[in-house]
């Protein structure tokens, strides 16, 4: 039997960091009201607990667990239209995972081309095309707490083409932003060049990555383990909400 260990953030007001979240819980009498005026309805005609409770939520396809698209870095890449999210190839979204753990990492240290492939050698671990590579810093254990967007190492744009260049298509990491935090990429001066460099690698190189995993240390082991992060089919958009898994066989 599998296991199925969850790798997705909980959208909760709790989360201090999250100013464009906004949920309306609409239970089941209030629905009664709307759905009563909508159809013509008394409210004999409903059971006493009321009718089926709705929610309403606005929220940036940015925000909570999520994958990027490579719309989401430049309007082409390899210079063709760079795909939405709904234009990702669903394929590239299920497959083999690998974590590689930079935990210990200081926020200010980035993530190198030497320090994956140590961490590949560290744990026997081969890249091949399309498996699905794991970053994990812990930084989605502040996920409630205003500074969660200031948290984790991130990794550099010269590490982010390595990866691609063993075919990887899709990358992931547990923290607000794939690349460095704001801050520390800020404090590097020139940000036409530094800013965000990870991402607009996407300009030149076809990839996507997810960013606000989360229990990435509860995977019981670095490889042999499968990684589903279907988005959600939004036309036309930069991003798309997951329910990222890692599915451990026995």
């Amino acid at each position: 039997m599998a296991e199925i260990i969850d790798l997705s953030v909980p959208l909760t007001k709790r989360a201090k960091h999250l100013f464009t979240f906004d949920i309306e819980h609409i239970d089941h009498k209030a629905r009664q009201k709307t759905q009563g005026a909508e159809l013509g309805l008394k409210d004999s005609d409903f059971p006493d607990w009321g009718v089926c409770a709705s929610d309403s939520v606005s929220l940036i396809p940015h925000d909570g667990t999520h994958l990027d698209a490579p719309w989401h870095f430049a309007p082409t890449s390899e210079g063709k239209p760079a795909k939405t999210i709904d234009q990702v190839p669903l394929e590239w979204c299920y497959g083999d995972g690998v974590v590689l753990d930079f935990h210990h990492f200081e926020r200010e240290r980035p993530i190198t081309t030497e320090d994956l492939k140590e961490a590949l050698k560290k744990i026997s671990y081969e890249l091949k095309p399309f498996d699905i590579v794991l970053v994990r810093t812990d930084a989605t254990k502040l996920w409630l707490e205003e500074e969660y967007k200031k948290e984790g190492a991130g990794v550099t744009a010269e590490a982010t083409l390595w990866l691609i260049d063993q075919g990887i298509k899709v990358t992931g990491i547990d923290s607000w932003t794939w690349d460095q935090p704001f801050d520390i990429m800020l404090k590097r001066g020139n940000p036409k060049k530094n800013f965000l460099e990870a991402h607009k690698l996407g300009y030149e190189r076809e990839y996507v990555h997810m960013e606000s995993l989360a229990n990435l240390d509860k995977i019981p082991k670095p490889f042999g383990f499968k990684v589903a992060a279907f988005p959600i089919n939004i036309e036309g958009a930069s991003a798309g909400w997951i329910r990222a898994v890692a599915i451990v066989e026995d």
